[in-house]
């Protein structure tokens, strides 16, 4: 009888930590992304108040520009993070991201505006988002490893979905709560103070997810790694030498999926607004209501992807973006079902992509270069694709060539179809060779 409730107990216990490492990896980079993305769901509101400019355009392409630079720093975030990662540990890089993204949150919820402090508000507002980029850059690829050590190999794919779950958690915090203060304050009150709220929000919840993860167990993949004294943990010359086709193959699969997400589930509303004339209030309703069915699909394609393997649903992804992407998003109006409808085609299809990341990238390096392997390259893709979209996409709308940007999104759809057509199969491989 004893030795029954033991193994009862054991099994609660080992239950309990597979939990508590689900929700360090999923709702702290939900937080993480809660954060991130409240910059580009303000900026239509908080470029007035701290960007100098002869008009809202001119303020507003500034804000993105700003937006952009933060980019700047996820390369930087990828490397140094992620050697962090690989030489002591994915619990430490995990931690420090998001008291660098709870820091410059704060900073943005309390700078004076541009006529209160001239131009130092938008240089603490760049140097803010320069300490997200850094912070994001890290985060990514020591989440994506830390769930894909954490998982049993014939899930992994369901256990990494919930990665993007969390994200998908953040980004419809984010997007509802701008569409709560955009019903219950008026237009004048968001404009004075109503959009320093959610970076408030975003600063406390940051000490939240720095203390979960502070309580979650290192992962016995990585343990038995730095037991086992293995040399060149974190090493760029080792990654570059001896993993170069890795590296380009996670290039070419991540510029559709980079594209996707800021275009779909950061840009949409602001698009909207831009080009159709819809109200704040429709167009962030019909983002949250599409962040939410994004959201709620991970699971599934992530246990699909356990069934059919990863490439499958990365080809179907890559190639309906290349074919519709284009007609779809240029079919725009002022109506929540439009908006909501776009938005539904393209973040349906990105979780087909983004449910399969952390399995995928993960089953591709090594422990001892995994973090700093997924964390440089994917962030180099990311800043120099993600963070332009915004600004491409505005200063192209301003002179009614935004169509052309939709072009070169459905080109790099396709280059991504083209490198998940030549790659190998992933899915079941060992994380430990």
């Amino acid at each position: 009888m004893e030795q029954s409730f033991s193994h009862i107990e054991r099994d609660e216990k080992n239950l309990a930590g597979v939990l508590r490492s689900r929700i360090a990896g999923c709702i702290g980079h939900g937080i993480e992304w809660f954060d991130f993305s409240i910059y580009a769901n303000l900026a239509i509101f908080f470029s007035g108040q701290l960007f100098p400019g002869d008009s809202k355009g001119a303020k507003l392409l500034a804000a993105f520009g700003v937006y952009a630079l933060g980019f700047v720093m996820r390369p930087l975030g990828g490397w140094l993070l992620g050697v962090l990662a690989d030489r002591r540990g994915r619990r430490s890089a995990l931690s420090l991201s998001v008291q660098l993204m709870a820091f410059g949150s704060l900073l943005l919820a309390v700078v004076p505006t541009y006529n209160q402090i001239g131009f130092a508000a938008p240089i603490v507002a760049t140097i803010a988002r320069l300490l997200q980029g850094l912070s994001t850059g890290g985060e990514f690829a020591a989440a994506i490893t830390f769930l894909g050590e954490t998982a049993p190999s014939n899930k992994r794919g369901l256990h990494g979905s919930f990665l993007f779950f969390g994200t998908g958690i953040g980004l419809m915090c984010a997007s509802g709560i701008v569409w709560l203060l955009n019903g219950v304050l008026t237009h004048d009150q968001m404009m004075a103070f109503g959009w320093r709220i959610p970076f408030v929000i975003a600063a406390i919840s940051g000490i939240y997810a720095w203390w979960l993860r502070r309580n979650v167990a290192e992962t016995r993949i990585f343990e038995e790694a730095r037991a086992a004294g293995k040399r060149k943990m974190g090493s760029l010359r080792e990654l570059f030498t001896n993993h170069r086709k890795q590296v380009l193959t996670l290039i070419g699969i991540c510029i559709c999926g980079t594209f996707a997400f800021y275009l779909f589930a950061v840009y949409v509303p602001v698009y909207a607004i831009q080009r159709a004339g819809a109200t704040p209030s429709i167009a962030y309703a019909a983002s949250s209501f599409s962040l939410l069915i994004y959201t709620a699909v991970h699971p599934f394609f992530g246990m699909l992807s356990d069934r059919i393997g990863r490439r499958p649903q990365m080809l179907f992804c890559a190639a309906c973006y290349t074919v519709f992407l284009y007609p779809v998003v240029l079919s725009v109006q002022p109506t929540f079902w439009s908006i909501a409808g776009i938005e539904l085609f393209g973040l349906v299809l990105y979780a087909l992509f983004s449910s399969i990341v952390p399995a995928t990238l993960s089953e591709m390096f090594k422990t001892e270069i995994r973090t700093v392997g997924i964390g440089l390259p994917i962030n180099i893709v990311i800043a120099v694709l993600g963070g332009t979209t915004p600004f491409l996409m505005t200063w192209l709308q301003s002179m009614h060539l935004d169509n052309y940007f939709l072009i070169y999104v459905s080109a790099g759809s396709f280059i991504t179809l083209v490198t998940v057509w030549r790659m190998k199969e992933t899915n079941g491989c060992s994380l430990t060779d």
